[in-house]
């Protein structure tokens, strides 16, 4: 058998029942997106916002087209584009008041540049960002785990992670945020792999699941 990466060896030194999960699912392999600044992670998160990914994605498409010039628009570009503008790519009026308050807070530095947010630590870029109006925790949870890549992020707000409890631990009711982050503390320094296996545990279920009639 290979070596066991370390997040998968704690998990299975620490919790039974994580690894017996593991066991039906196999290594951990999560796959981090290209590295993008926080500014344009939260402009992207702001769009994918209640929408389909398609959606979403055509809404971004005619968005930089209003900026032809760059490959994605800075802090200061969008502060002087016209709100009517960005209205028809696609954007609601309060997703343009997202957007500008993140602009505002990129550029007097509540929002991190890309290098800035390597050195602050996890709750430090959670308040930070949070204070950007339209993102929450959730988001920023997404963006830690999918965008910098940190090792020891629990998402309980996440429906996913609590339904994967809720199977994986034969639950008969959905756990509260409380119950799972309370559990998930043997799981640290490796709290990301814990949510990632939570996550395989739903697919595996909707696979097993018959097809509807």
């Amino acid at each position: 058998m290979s070596k066991l990466s370390p997040e998968v060896a704690h998990l299975c030194q620490v919790d039974p029942v994580m690894k017996r999960l593991i066991g039906q699912v196999g290594p951990y392999a999560i796959v981090t997106r290209a590295r993008r600044s926080p500014f344009e992670s939260l402009v992207r998160a702001i769009a994918f916002q209640q929408l389909h990914e398609k959606a979403a994605e055509s809404i971004l498409k005619r968005f930089r087209a209003l900026f032809p010039d760059r490959r994605f628009p800075r802090p200061a570009d969008v502060l002087v584009a016209p709100a009517e503008a960005i209205r028809a790519a696609g954007f609601s009026r309060a997703k343009i008041a997202a957007l500008q308050d993140l602009a505002a807070k990129a550029l007097d530095g509540t929002v991190p540049t890309t290098a800035a947010i390597q050195r602050l630590d996890d709750e430090a870029i959670i308040e930070r960002l949070t204070a950007v109006r339209g993102v929450g925790r959730w988001t920023v949870e997404m963006l830690l785990i999918f965008q910098l890549g940190r090792q020891d992020v629990l998402p309980v707000d996440d429906f996913g992670v609590r339904k994967g409890f809720r199977l994986a631990y034969g639950r008969s009711s959905m756990p509260t945020q409380k119950e799972v982050m309370q559990y998930g503390e043997r799981w640290r320094p490796y709290r990301t792999a814990a949510a990632w296996y939570l996550w395989r545990a739903v697919d595996a279920a909707k696979r097993r699941m018959p097809p509807a009639v």
